[in-house]
């Protein structure tokens, strides 16, 4: 009989179970964690909720495979090592990344693995179970780096979602002359500021429109920061830039007001980078992009080619982590602990099991 473990199981939108479920086992190539910690992302909020990127609208258009275990800001303890897993030790501290590449697409063949065709992401595959639980397995394609043993547990967590950020960041091509708006103040946006600031730009201006969130953006490297409930942003940004509006604009809300807010503040042949996840589509006027402000719009999808530098960046000090967790609770207590992502009165939460 297979030995047990305790995990966060998805079943369907609204039906998740904590519950025994079997402890996984390290074949060859792979490594079993003991999990320290795991993030609850917004994704995993839109998940529960019946997000219809994640369950589709039919079997055929559902990205999730349910029952699986949810979860894919997490770090934690090699207990097990499979046969040619690699240069670790039990007793290392790992975080994996969060796609797990099929290492045979186009794509993963010219490096670009986060664009892997399969598309597999910790958390919403039956063979790639998340870290909403006691121990998690990662599969010979998984990409591992090793957690500095003086992180502090939240550090570790936040390497993931501040890798995120950084590939958005990365991605805007930010230059010193350049004003950067920042749209969306969580953990994520909220590091992207302090990201952005490393670029020395001309001015970063966060947005928000929760005012504690506001104050972090300020502490992390904002010059200046907007409510978006209590202003005309793209009035306020136009006054802030001679009446031109801003070069760079990072969507980090998952607001589709956010999306026409972001076009209106832009100055021409300005950069609009689309991070945050929306759970609805999002209609703009395109007209704005092509015939009007010839504007540069850039995805960014996950965080490839950055946790190393992110894991140099937090050990150096140059990117900060101090009250971008907010919450901590059990495992067991998830529905608290998905409540309170839920409320967005707070950063990022951690569940620990």
């Amino acid at each position: 009989m297979s030995e047990m473990m305790k995990a966060l199981v998805s079943y369907a939108p609204y039906d998740y179970r904590y519950e025994d479920y079997p402890k996984p086992e390290a074949g060859p190539g792979e490594i079993v964690l003991k999990v320290k910690g795991c993030g609850i992302c917004a994704g995993d909020v839109k998940a529960y909720h019946g997000g219809i990127r994640i369950w589709g609208t039919s079997e055929e258009s559902r990205y999730i495979e349910a029952p699986c275990i949810g979860g894919h800001e997490f770090y934690g303890e090699v207990v097990e090592l499979g046969e040619g897993a690699g240069d670790y030790s039990i007793g290392d501290l790992l975080v994996s990344e969060q796609i797990v590449p099929c290492n045979e697409c186009e794509f993963c063949k010219r490096g670009i693995y986060w664009m892997c065709t399969r598309s597999a992401v910790f958390g919403f595959k039956q063979y790639a179970n998340g870290g909403f639980s006691q121990y998690v397995k990662l599969g010979k394609n998984c990409i591992n780096h090793k957690v500095p043993g003086e992180f502090t547990a939240e550090q570790a967590v936040l390497i993931e979602p501040i890798a995120c950020g950084m590939h958005a960041v990365e991605k805007a091509m930010i230059q010193h002359s350049d004003v950067v708006v920042i749209a969306g103040l969580g953990a994520i946006g909220t590091s992207m500021v302090n990201i952005a600031a490393l670029h020395l730009p001309k001015l970063i201006i966060g947005i928000d429109i929760l005012e504690s969130r506001l104050e972090m953006g300020k502490k992390y490297g904002a010059d200046a920061v907007l409510n978006g409930t209590k202003c005309n942003v793209a009035e306020e940004i136009r006054k802030l830039t001679g009446g031109l509006g801003c070069d760079v604009y990072i969507e980090a809300s998952g607001s589709p007001r956010s999306v026409t807010q972001g076009m209106d503040s832009l100055k021409n042949c300005g950069r609009y980078v689309q991070m945050g996840v929306f759970a609805e589509e999002v209609t703009a006027d395109w007209n704005i992009i092509g015939d009007g402000k010839e504007l540069n719009i850039i995805g960014s999808h996950l965080s490839g080619l950055t946790y190393e530098s992110v894991i140099h960046g937090i050990k150096n000090g140059a990117i900060k982590t101090e009250g971008l967790i907010s919450h901590k609770f059990p495992l067991e207590d998830w529905a608290a602990g998905f409540k309170e992502a839920e409320s967005r009165n707070s950063m990022k939460i951690m569940l620990v099991p």
